[in-house]
Order: C-alpha cells, then structure tokens, then sequence
C-alpha cells in the first residue's frame, strides 16, 4: 500500500504533540493548499502538529494536482467504489502518523474541504475507535444510508458551508446533517451567507473552536 505524505507543521507551543489534525485536500490541489491553515488553528490548538497529505492520485481533470478518487464519473455507485479503494490509505496514514507522536484516537482530528470532506465523512466512522471530531468544509456525504451498517464509531463532527456554493451546493451539507443524525453522531452545521466554494475566516473561527471544545471533552 502506497504511503502518503504531504507538509506538516509542527506545535506552536513547542514540545511534543498532544493533538494530532489531520487535513485532506479537495480535488486539483494538494497538502500545501490546506496546511497554512494551521495558523490560524493553532491559536486555538497550540499543542496540535498538522499534517496535509497529498492524495495518492494525480488529478486526472486538471494539469496538475491530485485527487482521492476520480470524479468523472459522479454516479453514486462509481464514487463510493473510489473512496472505497482509498480509504485503506487514508487509515493507514492515520494509524502511523499517531503511532508517530505516541498519540491515539481521541487525540485526533479530522479536517476535509470538498473531496478531503468526502474522504473524511467516509472514514471516520468506520474506524473501530471514536476520534475526537471532524471539521468539514463544503463537502459531502456519499452514500449516507449505508452508515447504519457500517458505522463503527461516533465522532462529533462540525460542517459548514457556503450557500452561493456552484461547486458542492449547500443541499448537500443539509443531507448528510440529516444521514449523521440517523445513526446518532452529534453534527453541528453552519451555513455561511454569499460564500462560494472555500472556506472563509469566519468558519474557520468556528472550526477552532469546535476542535478546541471536541479535545476538551475528551480530555486531549
């Protein structure tokens, strides 16, 4: 299984990691279009490392950049058999890179934007322990139904989303509040008036302090 890396960044308060965010880009980019974001997030997470790896397929829509699956074909069924075959490599970057800092799960946070968001929603539930949230960022839930069968843990998870969004409409945020509700995971959802596909300071505001509240709770 190909491993995956991409930039990292380091506690802001120096000394060894207590948290563990992991970030997943959307498609066309890669970790470097994420990982700045750890600046505004470690005012709130200053003992957080950040990493943003790149996913493990080259963009087969754009010149450059990467992708977690393809997307030219978006029926239902297709879409979940790509995150389907790279789930596997999101888990296992995940598994070393907390075996790396001695960390666990409830020392871990997931953060997706668009596709990174897909991924995310995918594979947080299905890991057999509980991480400590999942911040998404204008981005989807695939094939929500098949959680009642699948889920294997609860994370809380925050999403938020712009409603002028032509790329990922905003119904899509309100459909998976909905499926994660079904299967009981805590979601809370913020819409951002005229925001199009991105993420603005206000969300990410919100984000931090979601992630601050979720460690907190679980004593990370």
């Amino acid at each position: 299984m190909n491993m995956l890396s991409g930039p990292s960044a380091d506690p802001a308060a120096g000394g060894p990691p207590r948290q563990l965010v992991v970030l997943l880009h959307g498609v066309g980019a890669d970790g470097n279009d994420l990982i700045n974001l750890s600046q505004p997030l470690a005012q709130a997470l200053p003992h957080a490392r950040f990493i943003a790896p790149h996913a493990p397929e080259p963009c087969d829509m754009a010149p450059m950049g990467y992708q977690w699956f393809s997307l030219q074909d978006r029926t239902p069924d297709v879409m979940m058999k790509g995150v389907r075959r790279t789930a596997p490599m999101v888990d296992a970057f995940i598994d070393a890179e907390l075996a790396r800092d001695g960390l666990a799960d409830h020392q871990l946070a997931l953060l997706g934007f668009s596709q990174g968001t897909m991924m995310s929603l995918h594979v947080a539930p299905r890991r057999e322990q509980a991480m400590a949230g999942l911040l998404c960022f204008s981005g989807a839930l695939l094939s929500g139904e098949l959680l009642k069968d699948e889920a294997k843990s609860k994370p809380p998870v925050m999403l938020i989303h712009g409603e002028a969004d032509t790329v990922v409409p905003v119904q899509a945020m309100h459909a998976a509040v909905g499926s994660l509700q079904t299967v009981d995971i805590h979601v809370q959802w913020m819409a951002r008036p005229g925001l199009p596909h991105g993420i603005d300071p206000e969300g990410i505001a919100a984000g931090a302090a979601f992630l601050a509240q979720v460690f907190k709770d679980k004593g990370a």
